[in-house]
């Protein structure tokens, strides 16, 4: 199973870039999607009925803000919109699937917000969600999670971390978290085979950091411990452009586990 993640910054806008002849092209098993920007109403039948894929859809009440999709050929046997929390779930950052082998997270977290003012709502945003995930655990599945975490854990994770210690995204408390739920026995699938720096998932596109690959990696894609034997391949679509951020994915081998 090949399940690939990306923060389209805005579903919209990269359709026109080439996002469905690409998503062709890919083919994955799992498609999933942060910040579309968009509710399904506002969208065109070529994005809401990609042949042979189903497609899920949570959108923030705020228009042209946030917003989440997945697309799966496998039917999930279940979808739910949400952490449970109105004043997270307003803003359409989390698709939870049942997928049967597993329980698949998408979700786009939050940003700590100019001048760092949203750190703690983020922080609150993450402890809800382990919460979550630590639910289904105890219930002996296997989670899969998938998104844009907008928090670089280590400082191999962007090109210039001492300029950004104090900038969200880099700070301690944001980083302890992650180490945290790592520690809470979960895995960081890119850095399980790549352990060295260089590989980033985010350039800012005012500065064209890209162009200079003066990253970030912020996207990831985790899963819980005892999925690990599942785990075959973890990688960075540094290549496709069409956003700010660029895809990142897994390969899962579920007949291992």
């Amino acid at each position: 199973m090949r399940l690939i993640s990306w923060n389209v910054n805005g579903i919209r806008a990269v359709q026109k870039k080439g996002f469905l002849d690409w998503f062709k092209k890919e083919n994955p098993d799992i498609l999933c999607l942060q910040e579309t920007k968009a509710a399904p109403e506002q969208l065109d039948a070529a994005l809401l009925q990609v042949p042979g894929y189903s497609a899920c859809w949570c959108a923030a009440e705020k228009k042209g803000y946030s917003g989440v999709a997945v697309y799966t050929r496998q039917e999930p046997l279940s979808v739910a919109q949400g952490l449970g929390d109105a004043v997270f779930d307003s803003e359409g950052r989390t698709l939870i699937l049942d997928m049967g082998d597993f329980v698949l997270f998408n979700i786009y977290y939050p940003n700590g917000g100019a001048g760092n003012k949203r750190v703690p709502f983020k922080l609150a945003f993450y402890e809800l969600f382990l919460k979550k995930a630590e639910a289904f655990r105890r219930q002996g599945r296997h989670v899969v999670i998938v998104g844009d975490v907008n928090t670089a854990h280590q400082p191999v994770d962007l090109a210039r971390p001492k300029e950004n210690v104090k900038n969200t995204g880099f700070l301690p408390e944001e980083r302890a978290w992650v180490t945290r739920f790592l520690d809470a026995g979960y895995v960081d699938t890119f850095r399980h085979f790549t352990p060295d720096g260089g590989h980033y998932s985010w350039w800012d596109f005012k500065t064209g950091a890209r162009a200079r690959n003066v990253g970030w990696r912020i996207d990831y894609c985790f899963i819980d411990q005892a999925l690990l034997p599942a785990l075959s391949h973890a990688f960075i679509l540094g290549d496709v452009l069409g956003s700010d951020h660029c895809p990142v994915g897994i390969t899962l081998k579920l007949d291992a586990v």
